[in-house]
């Protein structure tokens, strides 16, 4: 029988962030009355969480990654867990670099030359996937547009054209009742072009109502839309209803199969890759692993002469500083810092506040501010110079890494970046976020183990080794391989689970009428 006062137990293992920091988080359980980081716990902290390692007086910062995150809303002990019941916010002064004062140029690129095989587009521009894709102009064509998926899905055709990955409807709930010459329209009217001029899209279809608010015809003058064998419209009232426009619809998109199955993968240079940065179910560990990992990722990218967009900006609020002091020029700072005051009146006008981000799931995996979140999120930006800051659902032009303007949930974040163009999605998760998207394929990136092992079926990448020795570096071009063979028609796991014809979500501004 073993004696159990010889057996030896390993202390739980704990990291700190930066020399700085006042606190250490837990990377397994901390039991109390157990030592780690030099420091015997006083609580429990559970695996993600915060423990103090110095004393903390009331009204004192509260730091990690060498940032605020937060102020002790009463004395804290070392050894105390730290989290919503003694940390709080309040307003404090950032240091945010002074206008006029911007980063210099981009490096130049020293990574040698790599290459995917992608689809090449008239426009010069590349896809990942070979999509058609049947856009709804207002919610009371969403259905109409569904059937005609669901026909060419049971009719058996499209195995007679290898080359296309599928038939996606991109349905949403709005489209009506709204201001004609409100924001609301102008992102909607952005959104609807970006997914129909995405390089993972062969063709598309849009099909309405007829009377809504949103008219195609509208829509097709704003952009200079002409009939084609590559797009085609219809409306359910012009047409003569719903089984008439069901019918036509399948037809169009029958005659347009052979030219979109005509494409053939290319190899071309990494530099047509435009890759979405996104975070969703966030821990205590996303600014640990997944998420600077990522970054690294995201770096080699941009060093290939590709695109990289972070968003979420109520995800960078109150780190918005340490962008603002990598943007290549003092207008695009003063961008980035108009979209933070626009979050904080429109949180305002709704009485909220903009700590009302972190989700109950993202606390209990041990984030406990915005601050903290965000100080995570930005991460996933690797330390590239900041290129530029577009609108949601904006075009993106400009090569290197760039920000857009979208709000924090993912669905509705990651629909403005597919429509900005980008071809690749990487999102990282601790919690377990289930999303997928089309046409533009996701990699799930695992911040912990235990969620990875969990939940195997939907995460493509387990970031959580870096936790075990990987290194953070090893970890980042792993991962910039991944997005290579995933650009290059390799499968994700969202993608052989079906996700995607129900994430489409555009951002709904305004008033419905």
């Amino acid at each position: 029988m073993v004696d159990p006062e010889v057996i030896v137990r390993s202390a739980p293992r704990s990291v700190r962030m930066d020399p700085g920091d006042n606190l250490i988080v837990a990377v397994d359980a901390i039991e109390r009355g157990v030592a780690a980081g030099g420091v015997v716990a006083a609580d429990r902290i559970p695996r993600g969480h915060k423990m103090a390692v110095a004393p903390i007086e009331t009204g004192a910062p509260i730091i990690k990654f060498g940032q605020i995150i937060g102020f002790a809303t009463a004395a804290i002990a070392p050894g105390t867990w730290l989290h919503e019941h003694n940390v709080g916010l309040r307003d404090f002064e950032r240091n945010s670099r002074p206008a006029g004062d911007a980063a210099g140029p981009p490096p130049a690129a020293i990574e040698p030359p790599v290459t995917f095989e992608g689809f090449r587009r008239p426009d010069g521009r590349v896809g990942t996937r070979n999509y058609v894709g049947i856009l709804s102009s207002v919610n009371c064509s969403a259905t109409a547009a569904r059937f005609m998926a669901e026909e060419i899905v049971r009719s058996g055709v499209l195995a007679d054209f290898p080359n296309i990955d599928g038939v996606v409807p991109l349905v949403h709930g709005t489209g009506c009742a709204m201001d004609t010459e409100g924001e609301g329209f102008e992102v909607l009217k952005r959104t609807q072009w970006g997914y129909a001029a995405n390089p993972n899209m062969a063709a598309v279809i849009m099909v309405g109502l007829g009377c809504e608010a949103f008219q195609i015809d509208r829509w097709k003058q704003a952009y200079g839309i002409v009939e084609s064998e590559r797009f085609r419209s219809l409306t359910i009232q012009q047409t003569g209803g719903t089984r008439k426009t069901v019918e036509a619809g399948v037809a169009a998109i029958r005659d347009m199969l052979p030219l979109a199955n005509r494409v053939q993968r290319e190899r071309v240079p990494a530099s047509h890759l435009m890759l979405a940065l996104q975070c969703g179910g966030s821990d205590g560990y996303s600014g640990i692993t997944a998420n600077p990992a990522l970054g690294i990722a995201a770096d080699l990218l941009v060093a290939q002469g590709g695109t990289a967009i972070l968003s979420e900006t109520p995800e960078i609020y109150g780190a918005e500083h340490l962008l603002v002091q990598r943007a290549a020029s003092a207008e695009i700072g003063e961008r980035l810092i108009g979209l933070i005051r626009w979050w904080e009146d429109y949180a305002a006008r709704h009485r909220g506040v903009m700590n009302n981000n972190p989700s109950p799931g993202n606390k209990a995996g041990g984030l406990t501010t915005i601050l903290e979140k965000s100080l995570g999120a930005i991460a996933k930006g690797g330390s590239s110079p900041l290129a530029g800051v577009y609108r949601y659902a904006e075009p993106i032009t400009q090569k290197g890494l760039v920000f857009m303007d979208t709000p924090g949930f993912d669905p509705v974040a990651a629909t403005g970046q597919i429509a900005g163009g980008a071809n690749v999605l990487a999102f990282t998760t601790g919690r377990g976020s289930a999303f997928g998207s089309k046409p533009t394929p996701s990699i799930k990136l695992a911040t912990n183990t235990p969620m990875y092992t969990r939940m195997i079926e939907d995460m493509d990448v387990n970031c959580g080794d870096i936790l075990d020795g990987v290194s953070i570096q090893q970890k980042g071009r792993d991962i910039f391989e991944q997005i290579l063979e995933v650009a290059s028609g390799r499968r994700t796991k969202s993608e052989m689970l079906g996700y995607g014809d129900h994430e489409f979500v555009p951002w709904q501004i305004g008033a419905t009428m």
